[in-house]
């Protein structure tokens, strides 16, 4: 597909749908009718703003009939979204298709944006320190930094030649220009090779879903190539049949899927990376995408609210409080989950929400809803013209403070296919409007 008419494919499904039944934006809509507003100086200042930082920022401002002061801490220019990164990697989008600004999110809804990074919490006080050298107050302060690479978990992927030759394109999507590059320009023949971490990890669909784009380039333009998944995992964690089913059908020959294939070490030799595993296997590879395992970002694990083995935050789930700071909440792929909720970008628009909703009640003296809904759906872009999606409903349970899965819902995609793909190129242009429009 030509990238001119992919565009005008993504504007015009987003035309179809519009605002409707995305994401939860009709509750959100709705309540915008009928704001609280929070008597007296309340202060809130939100760290992060993808996903769920911008939404909680944005829907603070909304809920409260913009009474609560809201600073949002961002040293990014324009929020680029991850979900939709791998058709970068595929050549079917540029990363600048993927960049929405916060202009909007600052003009229309009066969140005041500081350019800068957030380098420290001072819990006792009260206080975010920021790279620049100012110091925020907050009543109360929303973390919602995505997730950091334990790039230390394998032996020489920290070293600074290893880092800038293999990129990873995880928590940055502007890296996925650079694999594509590097996909673009591997010889004939040559050999795309991914590792997967162990669960859990930022959208358990995604590895194979770039897996699927680079065999979709290599298809069209370098057919001899193969794509190699080495995956820590005992099989493919979601939508598993439909992921073999097109690897078998479109791609054979081309992928090769490895299962309980556990990356320890990697190294450069010449123009070709090798990867090693636990083992003793190695593989060389004339494009290597090695994919760490994660943790929650950097100022969530300094800042000792990493209290689940030091990788994920606990959290109350009725308002993302932070178990180990009353104040403080937590958002997004930070988290420590509740059983079979994914880390997703659209699940952390669900944080997003309640965590504003909850401040606001408690802030405002109503009662915290005590029974949230949250929804989840994600798109899996398999080609230049097919996807399919993965979805679920997670419901409060009181007698297990947690988010349990909410039987005869969600469900995924029987395959992929073209109207798949347009549904899932409105859900983007649906979610980043919600977030930032």
């Amino acid at each position: 597909m030509h990238r001119r008419q992919f565009l005008l494919g993504l504007r015009s499904t987003a035309a179809l749908f519009g605002m409707s039944g995305i994401s939860g934006i009709s509750t959100t809509m709705a309540a915008a009718l009928w704001p609280t507003p929070v008597k007296g100086r309340a202060r809130v200042v939100v760290i992060g703003g993808g996903f769920g930082g911008a939404t909680a920022a944005k829907a603070l401002r909304v809920l409260s009939g913009n009474t609560i002061e809201v600073t949002l801490v961002e040293p990014n220019p324009a929020f680029v979204s991850q979900p939709l990164s791998n058709l970068v990697v595929g050549g079917n989008l540029r990363v600048s298709d993927l960049t929405v600004s916060y202009d909007r999110l600052v003009a229309r809804h009066g969140v005041v944006w500081r350019r800068t990074r957030a380098e420290a919490i001072d819990a006792e006080r009260k206080q975010v320190r920021l790279a620049d050298g100012a110091r925020l107050a907050y009543d109360k302060l929303i973390v919602s930094p995505g997730v950091s690479l334990h790039r230390e978990a394998i032996a020489g992927l920290n070293d600074p030649k290893i880092r800038e030759a293999l990129p990873v394109g995880w928590t940055d999507a502007r890296e996925s220009a650079l694999l594509h590059a590097r996909l673009k320009a591997m010889p004939e023949g040559g050999v795309f090779a991914i590792t997967i971490p162990e669960a859990p990890f930022r959208c358990p669909p995604a590895p194979y879903e770039r897996a699927c784009q680079a065999a979709a380039w290599v298809k069209r333009h370098n057919p001899r190539a193969k794509v190699l998944i080495f995956d820590a995992n005992a099989q493919v964690l979601a939508e598993a049949d439909q992921f073999h089913d097109v690897w078998r059908t479109q791609f054979a020959g081309i992928v090769e899927y490895h299962p309980q294939f556990n990356c320890t070490a990697v190294a450069i030799d010449g123009a070709q990376s090798m990867a090693h595993f636990e083992l003793g296997e190695e593989v060389r590879a004339d494009v290597l995408n090695v994919i760490a395992p994660m943790r929650a970002g950097d100022i969530a694990v300094q800042s000792g609210l990493a209290t689940a083995n030091g990788r994920w935050c606990d959290v109350d789930f009725l308002s993302f409080a932070s178990r180990a700071q009353r104040d403080i909440h937590i958002l997004g792929d930070a988290i420590q989950i509740a059983p079979q909720m994914p880390k997703s970008g659209h699940m952390a628009n669900q944080h997003g929400k309640v965590c504003a909703a909850a401040i606001v009640a408690t802030l405002s003296g109503r009662p915290v809803n005590p029974e949230p809904l949250y929804s989840n759906t994600c798109y899996t872009f398999v080609s230049a013209t097919e996807a399919m999606h993965v979805a679920s409903v997670h419901r409060f349970d009181a007698s297990q403070r947690t988010m349990m899965p909410v039987p005869g819902t969600g469900g995924a995609s029987p395959r992929a296919t073209r109207d798949e793909f347009a549904l899932g190129l409105a859900w983007a242009q649906g979610i980043w409007a919600d977030m930032l429009a």
